[in-house]
């Protein structure tokens, strides 16, 4: 057997269509799980709380793959993600790293025995899976003892993680950016009408290359061209840029820009402000078909626990003067929870199509 033979067959979670087959080699999961603990700074002291699904490469290659390359061990707090049960098996397993995607941590963060855990013991961890907003790991690394906690960002195609923040980084870098590229793999930031590589600090898509690539999407040739070039890079989808340190920011995905009135709107801008509300727990932003705009956005909100609804009104004001006033939300949902992949992901196609048909909007053909 060589080590470019598949060893599984990857389903994406589709979060912005139908999943695909994500065709991966051995070479490209033990790799990627050994140097993800190597930048976590794993050993054999190490207990790793894993409430993330083992079917996902979050917990296959992340957390598997890494604790068994380094002698680590393994916690599995239940049979699916509940909070409670989670940091209950932090404490009393004396776990040193936590993963979960950000719903997770959110979760977590608003439980009311929230402060009752002994989390002590926590030092590092992995927050990923979508965009990780900045107040949360802010309150995760304050509140939750996790100092040396990593943002890797990725996708199922690349085994999955290209990027990584590292422990000596600083807060700045670990709450604004993705890290910097894994070893033995290369990044670069192209423009997505011409594929050149655009300067630091400029906005453009995301491209990796390197033995993470998967193989191809299984039986789909032409899916897999689509998003392989012939020199190999592998292109994301996701927008961002690189600064002069080579720290990646990703500001949103190719599909979810709002287009209103010509003008560019990443969601996740929004987003991270909306984060900074004191009683907004969760926000989420798209955009919605319009006739004088082609698109208009909506946000929708999970507020804290005993927390009045938020108007739209109240909504404008808190955003005036902060945001330019055409990223400022026209339409407004309160919700319990979002349409979610299997993984933990937001599902924003389904969002999209949800909010249409309540507000009798059709998208254009």
């Amino acid at each position: 057997m060589s080590t470019v033979d598949p060893i599984n067959i990857q389903y994406t979670s589709g979060t912005t269509g139908f999943p695909k087959g994500v065709t991966l080699t051995h070479r490209n999961i033990l790799n990627n799980g050994y140097f993800v603990g190597e930048s976590l700074g794993y050993g054999t002291d190490d207990r790793i709380c894993i409430p993330v699904p083992f079917y996902h490469c979050f917990g296959m290659v992340m957390g598997n793959l890494a604790a068994t390359s380094h002698g680590a061990a393994m916690i599995i707090p239940g049979p699916g993600f509940d909070p409670s049960d989670t940091l209950r098996a932090v404490e009393k397993e004396r776990c040193t790293s936590l993963y979960g995607v950000p719903t997770m941590f959110i979760a977590e963060l608003a439980l009311a025995e929230f402060n009752y855990f002994d989390l002590g013991t926590l030092r590092t961890g992995i927050m990923a899976g979508s965009p990780c907003p900045a107040e949360v790991m802010r309150a995760v690394i304050d509140a939750m003892n996790m100092s040396e906690i990593a943002i890797c960002y990725g996708m199922t195609e690349t085994s999955p993680v290209s990027t990584q923040t590292r422990p000596r980084d600083t807060l700045r870098q670990r709450t604004s950016t993705v890290g910097k590229v894994g070893a033995h793999l290369e990044t670069k930031v192209v423009d997505p009408e011409t594929g050149d590589v655009v300067p630091r600090g400029t906005s453009g898509e995301l491209c990796t290359r390197g033995y993470s690539v998967m193989a191809g999407y299984w039986e789909q040739p032409e899916k897999t061209a689509e998003v392989v070039d012939a020199d190999g890079w592998m292109h994301t989808g996701d927008i961002g840029e690189m600064d002069d340190d080579g720290y990646i920011a990703v500001t949103g995905r190719i599909k979810d820009i709002v287009i209103r009135g010509g003008e560019n709107i990443y969601p996740r801008e929004i987003e991270e402000f909306l984060y900074t509300h004191p009683d907004i727990l969760d926000a989420q932003v798209i955009g919605v078909p319009d006739a004088k705009y082609g698109e208009e956005l909506m946000v929708w909100i999970r507020m804290r626990s005993g927390a009045a609804d938020i108007t739209e009104a109240a909504l404008r004001k808190f955003c005036m003067g902060n945001l330019a006033h055409f990223k400022i939300p026209r339409y407004l949902r309160i919700v319990d929870d979002f349409p979610m992949t299997v993984t933990g992901k937001v599902r924003k196609v389904e969002m999209r199509r949800i909010a249409a048909e309540h507000l009798g909007l059709e998208f254009p053909m």
